[in-house]
């Protein structure tokens, strides 16, 4: 039986997204390490964090364009490279500061492009009905490269200094880069000049290799309509809460555990990476259901986005405004769960209605 295709681009974009976010796992435990060894205050440290955001907001619109123009093949594949390349070769010195915000901000870009590009890949090579699913696994792939980065980064830079989590983020890159090369293509299209078949025969050729599905032809895309459409601010306004719940949990975890709770990262065994693994768990379980739910008409596509995305954000306000209320603000929020033992449970409740 042979490999779909589909398949293959799909396990890919997983490996790529969790490559991802080893990097931005990486870097935020590595750079915390070395600010805290030489006395970087907060503020300081927030703003060399911060940078790569700066840089990945800027890139991910011209990144759709790019992906649209030349294909998100190509613009995956420059950007891993140029993210990897700067990793490689520049030092993580917390007194060097310009070079650490531009080689942040510059990383940001590059990889602003990488989820725009993906976005357009599993669009061309993914079928309507598999699309939750595929979608789901690709993504959460940055939840389990979160969770590979805070189990194993802590004993790395340990032992071996945080320079050298830049150089495995850097040998990752540039082997997912060589992997992609190899085995990922240009979806088929129904639209090539000068062939040489028949148009039947040839139409069915190409959706059979493609999984059911044709790379669609270049449209004029309608911005006033984008702009003004309340759907589309919803979805910015969630994934906007979403990913900044996300990137704060990301970039401040690893001094919360140190600083708040008074934990060193290697000595809290796997209960550090539990919030990502559980996230990465449960949004498959969520692309699963959102597919059952549309594949066999139960509900609409628009319904079954709305109905998960509201029990994912009632559950994660369920489980946290009674904690908070009950510990007496963030300062007790956050000592509350070390004092009654229940750091373990607290992290796994809480990651776990997110990510549907």
């Amino acid at each position: 039986m042979k490999f779909p295709k589909r398949y293959v681009i799909v396990l890919l974009t997983f490996i790529c997204t969790n490559v991802c976010y080893i990097e931005r796992v990486g870097f935020s435990i590595a750079y915390t390490v070395a600010a805290d060894a030489i006395g970087v205050n907060q503020a300081n440290k927030g703003m060399i964090l911060s940078m790569f955001y700066y840089g990945y907001v800027l890139s991910q619109i011209p990144g759709g364009w790019a992906a649209q123009r030349i294909g998100g093949r190509r613009v995956l594949l420059l950007s891993f490279i140029l993210w990897s390349l700067i990793c490689g070769l520049i030092p993580i010195d917390p007194n060097r500061i310009t070079i650490l915000v531009l080689s942040r901000l510059f990383v940001g870009v590059a990889q602003g492009f990488i989820f725009p590009a993906i976005h357009t890949v599993l669009a061309q090579w993914v079928p309507p009905q598999e699309r939750s699913r595929s979608v789901s696994l690709t993504t959460s792939g940055m939840y389990l490269g979160a969770a590979c980065g805070m189990l194993f980064f802590p004993s790395l830079v340990k032992n071996m200094g945080p320079q050298s989590v830049f150089f495995v983020e850097a040998v990752l890159g540039v082997v997912w880069s060589v992997i992609w090369l190899k085995f990922s293509s240009d979806p088929p299209r129904i639209d090539l000049p000068k062939v040489s078949i028949p148009k039947v025969a040839s139409r069915d050729t190409i959706k059979a290799q493609a999984g059911g599905v044709v790379a669609p032809r270049t449209v004029k895309i309608p911005w006033q309509r984008i702009i003004f459409s309340l759907p589309v601010w919803a979805i910015v306004v969630n994934n906007f809460t979403f990913h900044y719940a996300l990137y704060v949990l990301m970039n401040w975890l690893p001094t919360y555990f140190e600083l708040g709770l008074g934990l060193s990262l290697q000595d809290m065994g796997s209960s550090k990476m539990l919030p990502y693994f559980n996230m990465f768990i449960f949004s498959n379980i969520g692309g699963v259901v959102a597919d059952h739910l549309i594949t066999r008409r139960i509900l609409s596509v628009t319904k079954t986005r709305k109905l998960l995305n509201t029990i994912g954000n009632a559950c994660w306000n369920c489980w946290c405004w009674p904690h908070w209320e009950y510990s007496g603000g963030s300062k007790g929020f956050l000592q509350g769960s070390n004092k009654l033992g229940n750091l373990e449970n607290s992290l796994l409740c809480s990651s776990i209605p997110l990510y549907f």
